[in-house]
């Protein structure tokens, strides 16, 4: 699959088949996504694989979409914002990476925001060192939803002199 196909077909999956992935696959995928770009090399992106017990006290009400793997993302804090801001911004192109990997590979993530509640960081044992930047459903789709139309990038583009 070509870059610009994965970039296009990508999307939020909201339900997955209950095909399994097999760890070594979804592994690779991991370690592929860590080419994401990190300002002086941090790789400031952690990795909790999320096992039952763990999901069910999540209460995710819609369970990441029966996913078969359930993934929880960390950032390192850092000493300043600046570099707060900037490791999350490395993870967020970690988990674009991840995404387009697993679109590759007819597979797909569902994203959610649950981490930044504090309730996921007591069930996961997340230290005040990192934050969730998120946890993800990782499966094969159920169904993949048709495209929404994107604003016009001529729209979003301004010019100072």
């Amino acid at each position: 699959m070509e870059v610009l196909e994965a970039i296009r077909g990508r999307r939020h999956i909201k339900q997955f088949k209950p095909d399994p992935i097999d760890e070594a696959t979804w592994m690779s995928w991991l370690q592929e996504a860590t080419n994401a770009p990190n300002h002086k090399m941090t790789e400031p992106w952690e990795i909790i694989v999320v096992g039952d017990e763990a999901r069910m006290n999540l209460r995710h009400g819609a369970n990441f979409g029966d996913a078969p793997v359930v993934l929880a993302v960390l950032s390192k804090r850092g000493n300043s914002q600046m570099e707060r801001d900037e490791n999350l911004m490395a993870v967020a192109c970690f988990l674009e990476n991840l995404s387009l990997i697993a679109e590759a590979h007819g597979a797909g993530i569902r994203w959610t925001s649950i981490g930044w509640q504090e309730h996921a960081r007591q069930v996961l044992g997340v230290s005040d060192d990192y934050d969730i930047a998120n946890i993800i459903g990782l499966g094969y789709p159920e169904e993949v939803p048709p495209a929404k139309p994107r604003t016009p990038i001529a729209e979003k583009i301004r010019r100072v002199p």
